[in-house]
C-alpha cells in the first residue's frame, strides 16, 4: 500500500466507483482501477483528498477476507 498525493496521479484518468450498498448520502469508499494494474482508493466525501494505492494482491486479500466475513464485526 502506498499513499499518493493528487500531484502524483492524474485523477482525470481514473474511473471511480462505489458499492451499491453504500450510504444514500454518498459517504463511502470509492475505488478505481489504474492503468498499471493497481487500485486507487479514496473517501467519497473528499474526492480531492488523499488517495491510497493498493496492489492487486492486496485488494484480492482484502476482498477474500470481506467475503468470508472476517470484517463483519466492524459493521456493528
Amino acid at each position: 500500500m502506498t499513499a499518493s498525493s493528487a500531484t502524483r496521479l492524474d485523477r482525470s484518468e481514473l474511473s471511480w466507483r462505489k458499492s451499491t450498498f453504500s450510504n444514500p448520502s454518498g459517504n463511502c469508499v470509492e475505488l478505481a482501477p489504474m492503468t498499471d494494474g493497481q487500485v486507487a482508493v479514496r473517501n467519497s466525501r473528499d474526492p480531492e483528498g488523499s488517495i491510497i494505492v493498493y496492489t492487486r494482491p492486496e485488494i484480492d486479500a482484502f476482498l477474500r477476507g470481506a467475503k468470508s466475513g472476517e470484517f463483519d464485526d466492524l459493521a456493528r
